[in-house]
C-alpha cells in the first residue's frame, strides 16, 4: 500500500493509479480523471476558480427544483441583471391584467357595460364600459394614481372587496420588488472589482524559512474593516486503500494562529505562508513544482466601510502562476509627508539566490551541520578547559617563583645601580610573563593534544 501510495504521488495526479485499486475499487476512469482536471496539456488546463474569481462550476441534473421556490427572494436577486428586469415589470404587468379582467367580468355580469349613459342606472365602478377602461381603472388603483373619472362606487361590495385585495397584493409585490432591486444594486459583489491580487505566487526565503507569497491590494480609499485571508489548496490524489479523491480541498495557513490572516488593508500587503512540516508544499522542490498539479484558491473577506456589508474576493494560482527564487519588490515611498503606493510595481519581482531543494531537504542539511557542531565541540570543548586549566596553573607557578625572586634579590646588599637594575628586570618579567606563558602552554597544550 505504500509503495502504491508514493508511486502515485510521484506521478501527475489521478493519471496512473495502481492497477489492482483502479480495476477492484476506483470507479473513476482514467480518461475521466483526465478530463475531470483538464491535464490534457498546460493550454488547455481548466482552471477550478478563475483568477477573477468567478468559480467554474456548472450544477446539472438537480430535481427538485422546487427548493429554489422556498427561497424566492435569494432566487430572484441571484438573476442576472436581464432576468430581473424582466420579473420586476411581469409581476406588476400580470396583476395589472388579472385585476383588470376581473374589473371587466364584474361590469359585464352586472350589466353596467350595457347601461352606460344611464342616469338612473347604479353602476359598480363607474366609466367602465370596456376591457380598456378596466385596465386603467386596475392600474389606477394599484399605482394609487386616481384620475378622478373611474372608481368603485358602495353599490356593489364585491368591487370593495377587489380594491382591497388588490392594494394588498400591490403593497406585497412593491416591497418585495424594491427590495431586491435595492439589495441587488447594494451587493458588494463589484466591490470585489477594486481589490487586486498579484498574478504570480513567489517562493523565497524569508527569516531563515521557505515561504509562499503573494500580495494584495485594494484600490479604494475606504478600506475595508475587519480584513481576513485564506487559502485553499486544491488537489487531486489517491488514498494508500486506492480511492481516487478528485480535486481534494486542504487548508494552507496563511497566520490563523498568530492572527497574520487578519489584515489592515491600508497599502498592499504581501501574505506569506510558511512551509513547514504542516505544509501540503513540505516535499516539493523547484524541479517537482514543473511535475505538480493542482490550484491555490486565495479567499478575502471583509465588511465594506461604506455599507456594512460582507464582501468575498477571490483569485486562484496554478503551478505555472509560481515563481521559485523570487520576491515582490517594494511598490511604497515617503513623499512630502505621507505614504504613497506605486501601484505600477505592484506585479514586480526580482530574483534572489533559493536552493532548488525543498523545505525538508533544507531542514535536515541544517539538522546535520548543527550535528556536526555539536560533535566538534563536545571534542574540544573539555580539551580547551584542561589546558586552560594547565596554563592558568603554570602561570600562577611562575608568578609566584618571581616574586620570589624579588624578595631574595632587594634583601642582598650591592650598589645602587645594581639593585635598580635587579628590581626593573623582575618587574617587565612579571608584568609580561603570565599572558606570555598563558598563551604559549594553551597552544603547546592544545598542539601536543592534536
Amino acid at each position: 500500500g505504500e509503495s502504491v501510495a508514493r508511486a502515485g504521488r510521484k506521478q501527475d495526479v489521478g493519471l496512473a493509479p495502481a492497477p489492482w485499486s483502479c480495476q477492484q475499487r476506483c470507479t473513476w476512469p482514467a480518461g475521466s480523471r483526465a478530463r475531470l482536471l483538464g491535464l490534457g496539456s498546460k493550454q488547455q488546463r481548466q482552471r477550478y476558480v478563475t483568477k477573477m474569481g468567478k468559480c467554474q462550476v456548472n450544477l446539472g441534473n438537480i430535481q427538485e427544483k422546487k427548493r429554489f421556490l422556498s427561497d424566492i427572494f435569494t432566487t430572484i436577486v441571484d438573476l442576472k441583471y436581464r432576468w430581473f428586469l424582466f420579473v420586476f415589470m411581469m409581476c406588476y404587468i400580470v396583476t395589472w391584467l388579472l385585476f383588470g379582467i376581473i374589473y371587466f367580468v364584474d361590469a359585464w355580469l352586472r350589466g353596467d357595460v350595457h347601461h352606460m349613459g344611464d342616469p338612473e342606472w347604479k353602476a359598480c365602478i363607474e366609466n367602465v364600459d370596456n376591457f380598456l377602461s378596466a385596465l386603467l381603472f386596475s392600474v389606477e388603483s394599484q399605482r394609487t394614481i386616481g384620475y378622478g373619472s373611474r372608481m368603485v362606487t358602495a353599490n356593489c361590495p364585491e368591487g370593495v372587496i377587489l380594491l382591497m385585495v388588490q392594494s394588498i397584493i400591490g403593497s406585497m409585490i412593491d416591497a418585495l420588488m424594491v427590495g431586491c432591486m435595492f439589495v441587488k444594486i447594494s451587493r458588494p459583489k463589484k466591490r470585489a472589482q477594486t481589490l487586486i491580487f498579484s498574478k504570480n505566487c513567489v517562493i523565497s526565503h524569508r527569516d531563515e524559512k521557505l515561504c509562499l507569497m503573494f500580495r494584495i491590494g485594494d484600490l479604494r480609499d475606504s478600506h475595508m474593516v475587519d480584513a481576513k485571508i485564506r487559502a485553499k489548496l486544491i488537489k487531486s490524489r489517491q488514498t494508500k486503500e486506492g480511492e481516487f479523491i478528485p480535486l481534494e480541498q486542504s487548508e494552507l495557513n496563511l497566520g490563523y494562529d498568530t492572527g497574520e490572516d487578519r489584515l489592515f488593508l491600508v497599502e498592499p500587503q504581501i501574505v506569506c505562508h510558511v512551509i513547514n512540516q504542516h505544509s501540503p508544499f513540505w516535499e516539493m522542490s523547484a524541479d517537482s513544482l514543473k511535475r505538480e498539479q493542482f490550484e491555490i484558491i486565495v479567499i478575502l473577506e471583509g465588511i465594506v466601510e461604506a455599507t456594512g456589508m460582507t464582501c468575498q474576493a477571490r483569485t486562484s494560482y496554478t503551478e505555472d502562476e509560481i515563481l521559485w527564487g523570487y520576491r515582490f519588490e517594494p511598490c511604497m515611498s515617503l513623499e512630502k509627508g505621507a505614504f504613497r503606493v506605486d501601484y505600477s510595481r505592484f506585479e514586480l519581482t526580482f530574483e534572489v539566490q533559493t536552493p532548488a531543494v525543498s523545505a525538508r531537504e533544507m531542514q535536515e542539511l541544517r539538522e546535520l551541520e548543527r550535528a556536526e557542531r555539536s560533535t566538534l565541540s563536545l571534542y574540544w570543548d573539555p580539551l580547551v578547559q584542561a589546558c586552560a586549566a594547565a596554563g592558568a596553573e603554570e602561570a600562577s607557578r611562575r608568578k609566584g617563583l618571581e616574586k620570589s625572586r624579588g624578595i631574595r634579590g632587594r634583601q642582598l646588599r650591592c650598589s645602587p645601580s645594581r639593585r635598580r637594575a635587579r628590581s626593573v628586570a623582575p618587574k617587565r618579567e612579571l608584568a609580561a610573563s603570565p599572558s606570555l606563558l598563558g598563551s604559549h602552554s594553551l597552544s603547546s597544550c592544545l598542539l601536543s593534544a592534536g
